[in-house]
């Protein structure tokens, strides 16, 4: 099991660096632009937004979590409530997956 608190603390660091985007519509444009190394989604997110981005991670060969509140994820980012993130960057990506 994931540490929530040390992942919530990532997710922080990487949204300061520029390193991960949150909402739909970010997550969607940074995948057109195949920069995403992981996807986050919320545990609370409806099961049709669940089947949509495990669907798009199986078909872009993208890892994806899930971990966190809606609302957790967007204080730890500094923004409103997320369902999904995408983290942009390869070792911000490894260092989320070896603490898995």
């Amino acid at each position: 099991m994931m540490d929530e608190k040390w992942l919530l603390t990532m997710l922080g660091f990487a949204a300061k660096a520029r390193k991960a985007v949150a909402g739909e519509s970010n997550v969607e444009a940074a995948l057109k632009k195949d920069k995403v190394e992981l996807l986050i989604i919320a545990v609370d997110a409806s099961a049709k937004n669940k089947e949509h981005w495990q669907r798009v991670a199986e078909e872009k060969n993208i890892p994806l979590l899930a971990a966190a509140a809606q609302t957790e994820i967007g204080l730890a980012m500094g923004l409103s409530p997320r369902a999904i993130v995408a983290v942009t960057d390869r070792q911000m990506k490894e260092a989320i997956l070896a603490r898995k």
